[in-house]
């Protein structure tokens, strides 16, 4: 042989690429039910996107890109992460312009010059979503439940979900100077990186696998947080035990990105040893203003998709018939975002698609949003002339009303109107 694949990539042909490819078609089936719309962007961006929404200072930046010239001298890099290029299509394609909260989700391939191992090559692929538009803790609530969702789909056990809040650029600010003092004190105890790590970036310190012991013994953001960041990482938790999701708080947790922004999340197997992460993300409330441009929360996550293949636990028939939104759901205040994730959940479970209006607009506004998708139903959740416990459910075509309590019969109606429609 002449040739050989380049070291740390694989590939992927017969019954594997086949499972690969039932997959990934169930994933963005299950995306697509959420609300999530796809989005491709180039396998290469300039490599300037990278260093400023990365970060300059990162392991990615400094030791992991794949990076060349053109033939005009102009400096590329193969994406290493994707959330940067979905952030520069949003701003450059105008996309923020239409108001509410953007959805989207990608599948491909990313390249990191990392040394190969179990689970990691040069060449990688990754499935993600990113929410842009809205700042309050109801939308990272979504995106967690989703990222579980995402396995639940598939098959696997319950999964363990590990929370933390890196607060914003206040909080980092006031909190890299107590970080840096203390670590002054543990300068010996750390690897070689880290030691570099003290004057450049101290809070990678945290997402470092050689200095646990250090680690331990440092003060944490979480008791740093300035008044809002807290605020939003108290309400952020109140509507995950609200709709049923448990959590463990991780303060050591952060992650490897610059552009992080209060809530940082993993999830992970319990049965994995310490390769046992399956996903990660968090905020990214000021990427916008590092592309270029105007201020937009956002918040997304990844997760790998070779790794997720090397545990998956069997391929489950999740692969439902592609459809477009069933249900939308308008949410009319704060109140009623708990009682409406926990009721689009149910739907989706029985197959329906469902997407949650979490934008805040007014229902006049939430309800065209549900006919500009299709919605066949809308579910109006928080109406004060309805009975605690009560949602109004809203025929699209017709604009029939009425009030019901049972997820069931969202169900049923769907299926009645569908038998009709036949």
């Amino acid at each position: 042989m002449k040739f050989a694949r380049p070291r740390g990539t694989n590939d992927i042909f017969g019954e594997q690429a086949a499972s690969w490819r039932r997959v990934e078609n169930a994933l963005a089936v299950y995306l697509r039910s959420c609300g999530y719309r796809e989005i491709r962007t180039p396998i290469f961006e300039s490599t300037e996107l990278f260093v400023r929404a990365v970060g300059e200072a990162t392991d990615i930046v400094t030791k992991e890109m794949y990076t060349f010239a053109d033939r005009k001298g102009r400096s590329l890099t193969l994406r290493p992460e994707n959330t940067a290029p979905v952030m520069r299509a949003y701003l450059e394609n105008g996309l923020y312009r239409g108001g509410g909260v953007a959805r989207f989700y990608y599948i491909g391939p990313m390249f990191r010059y990392d040394r190969p191992q179990a689970g990691r090559f040069r060449q990688f692929h990754q499935i993600g979503i990113e929410a842009l538009g809205s700042g309050g803790p109801a939308i990272d609530a979504e995106i967690i439940d989703v990222s579980i969702g995402l396995y639940r789909v598939l098959g696997f056990p319950p999964l363990e979900v590990r929370l933390n809040s890196v607060g914003c650029a206040v909080c980092r600010s006031k909190f890299r100077e107590v970080l840096t003092a203390s670590l002054i004190g543990f300068k010996g105890g750390l690897c070689d990186s880290c030691r570099e790590r003290m004057e450049t970036n101290p809070l990678r310190i945290f997402d470092c696998k050689e200095c646990s012991a250090v680690k331990e013994k440092l003060p944490v953001i979480t008791d740093h947080l300035c008044g809002e960041c807290s605020d939003h990482f108290i309400a952020l938790q109140g509507i995950l035990t609200s709709i049923g999701i448990r959590y463990v708080l991780d303060p050591l947790l952060v992650r490897g990105l610059d552009y992080y922004t209060r809530t940082a999340f993993e999830i992970l197997h319990p049965f994995l040893g310490a390769q046992n992460a399956l996903c990660g993300g968090g905020r990214y409330d000021g990427l916008a203003e590092d592309c270029g441009g105007p201020r937009i929360p956002a918040i997304g996550f990844s997760a790998g998709l070779e790794r997720l293949m090397e545990v998956l636990p069997g391929e489950s028939d999740a692969a439902r018939h592609e459809r477009e939104t069933d249900v939308c759901f308008a949410v009319l205040d704060e109140a009623s975002v708990a009682r409406s994730l926990s009721l689009a959940r149910e739907l989706r479970d029985r197959g329906l698609s469902v997407v949650v209006d979490l934008s805040g607009r007014t229902i006049k506004k939430q309800l065209k949003g549900a006919s500009d998708a299709g919605a066949a139903l809308a579910v109006i959740v928080g109406l004060a002339e309805l009975e605690p416990g009560t949602v109004a459910l809203k025929k699209m075509k017709t604009g029939e009303q009425r009030p019901v309590r049972d997820v069931a019969l969202i169900a049923e109606t769907l299926k009645e109107m569908e038998l009709t429609d036949e």
